[in-house]
């Protein structure tokens, strides 16, 4: 199983680039162990659309392009499910154990996401009710996903 982080805008070199860069590589060190082959950052360009409606659209299109038919897709959004860290981790088991060979991570721009996307969502999950950065997204993300291999590995990262 391949993960992917298909993410709208393009994150700069800094602090935040860095937390994120340290969490994906851990993951990928942790997931290799679980049969997670790899976990990739896609970043796509934002929409330059004047109307929030066509920005959307666009970037919707733009994010669905990087989803095989195989894939499941997982899409950050503020009216998604809040999961704890074990569900979120026995979701990501319960996809391996059926064969499923990639989980795209949805990211939207700073407008939300497209019907589109919304429509092809295996999940839509949320970070609580509060709205996040979409960087700050991104490392929330990494550091869930890692959480989740670490759960599932039976490291002692997450206490209950």
């Amino acid at each position: 199983m391949r993960f992917t982080f298909s993410c709208i805008g393009k994150m700069k070199a800094g602090a935040e680039k860095d937390l994120l860069d340290r969490y994906v590589d851990r993951a990928r060190k942790t997931g290799r162990g679980l049969g997670i082959s790899d976990i990739v950052v896609s970043e796509l360009s934002e929409s330059r659309a004047q109307r929030p409606e066509d920005r959307k659209a666009e970037e919707a299109k733009g994010l669905l392009n990087s989803v095989s038919g195989s894939a499941r897709v997982v899409v950050l959004d503020e009216n998604g499910k809040n999961l704890t860290s074990p569900d979120f981790s026995r979701k990501i088991e319960s996809w391996k154990d059926e064969g499923i060979p990639e989980v795209v991570f949805a990211i939207g721009g700073a407008d939300g996401h497209g019907r589109e996307l919304l429509a092809r969502a295996d999940l839509k999950l949320a970070f609580g009710a509060m709205t996040w950065p979409h960087q700050i997204a991104r490392i929330l993300l990494a550091e869930q996903v890692y959480r989740a291999m670490t759960i599932l590995s039976g490291h002692p990262y997450h206490r209950i």
